[in-house]
């Protein structure tokens, strides 16, 4: 016993000189080790008597904790004193100081995204989040897109193991909103979509698009042209004129493509519009009765419309940029250049 006694009274000056990480670890394996001080000394329990052992076995546990909470409590001092020395030889930094450097600034998608968003919010419609994982029932089935729809070849889907989706279009969360809210609806959902796209300057496997609706008892085409156009008049802070052109897209009937007045040329011909003086921009159209009925809301009773507008394609048009790939770059020099500040 005065053995442990002298052992853990030498342990505890050793563990105090230590002054490093490294060491410290070898002194851990000198007691602790396999063929250690503290292993050799339990090798003294089989020569010893049946009452002496229960007395030799507790002060040998007691030991070996003295021994660990000293080693952890000198392994948080030496790392203190490692922090406090790094901090002392470092150059004092004043936080007051102006910075030289360029500051940073939202993403043009943010921004297109915010403003967007206040336009529809001032003109009562409300905001959802939709979900990036998506179920296959609400990305395909509840938009009138059933197993086996040739439409689902426009979409080449990221599939998980678990048989969800990455959401291909804002449209997945339709079904959602319409069982949530009912009739009559007024709601624009931003997010994030995801398609296997081969990359080039003008497609990209992840995007940002926002999905609108509005469903009420007398909602016609004429609505949808209306809040299109205040949208975009206010978005490029001058009057932009819309066109509907026949289009097919299993949610709505009948379906359109909207096309605006080229923002740049005014509507009288340049090389952004191919000089024809107009620009494709958005799938839209009015619900399709079998939509609605699968958001619970009665077709015979309700109409509404519907579109999907990208968030990257209307940032590239505000601020000139050709290539849709430097939006998720980083690349900040190519966004500042596109008219970023």
């Amino acid at each position: 016993m005065d053995e442990l006694d002298e052992m853990l009274l030498a342990a505890e000056n050793d563990i105090q000189n230590t002054q490093t990480s490294d060491s410290l670890g070898a002194f851990y394996a000198e007691y602790f080790g396999k063929n250690g001080k503290i292993a050799e000394k339990m090798k003294i329990m089989k020569d010893l008597a049946v009452e002496k052992k229960k007395e030799f076995g507790m002060k040998m546990n007691s030991l070996k904790e003295k021994l660990q909470s000293l080693i952890h409590d000198r392994e948080v001092a030496i790392a203190e004193a490692k922090l406090n020395k790094r901090v002392q030889s470092t150059p004092t930094l004043d936080l007051t100081i102006p910075s030289t450097e360029k500051r940073g600034s939202l993403h043009p998608i943010t921004i297109i995204q915010n403003r967007v968003v206040e336009i529809f919010t001032s003109m009562g419609f409300t905001v959802e989040d939709g979900y990036e994982i998506e179920t296959e029932y609400n990305n395909f089935e509840a938009v009138n897109v059933p197993k086996n729809h040739p439409a689902r070849d426009m979409q080449d889907t990221f599939y998980l193991d678990n048989g969800q989706v990455l959401k291909t279009h804002t449209s997945a969360a339709q079904n959602r909103i319409m069982r949530k809210y009912g009739a009559p609806l007024k709601a624009i959902f931003p997010g994030r979509c995801f398609r296997n796209e081969e990359l080039d300057a003008s497609h990209e496997n992840t995007f940002f698009q926002i999905e609108g609706m509005m469903i009420d008892k007398d909602v016609s085409i004429s609505n949808l042209i209306y809040f299109m156009k205040e949208m975009l008049t206010r978005v490029f802070g001058k009057e932009i004129n819309v066109r509907l052109r026949p289009g097919f897209f299993p949610f709505v009937e009948p379906g359109f493509e909207l096309d605006i007045s080229c923002p740049y040329c005014d509507g009288e011909g340049c090389r952004v519009c191919k000089h024809s003086g107009w620009i494709e921009l958005c799938p839209c159209g009015m619900i399709h009765p079998r939509v609605l009925e699968m958001g619970r809301i009665n077709p015979e009773e309700y109409r509404g419309f519907a579109f999907g507008l990208g968030f990257s394609r209307l940032a590239m048009m505000n601020y000139d940029i050709t290539e849709i790939r430097l939006l998720n770059s980083g690349n900040i020099r190519a966004l500042s250049q596109a008219g970023i500040k």
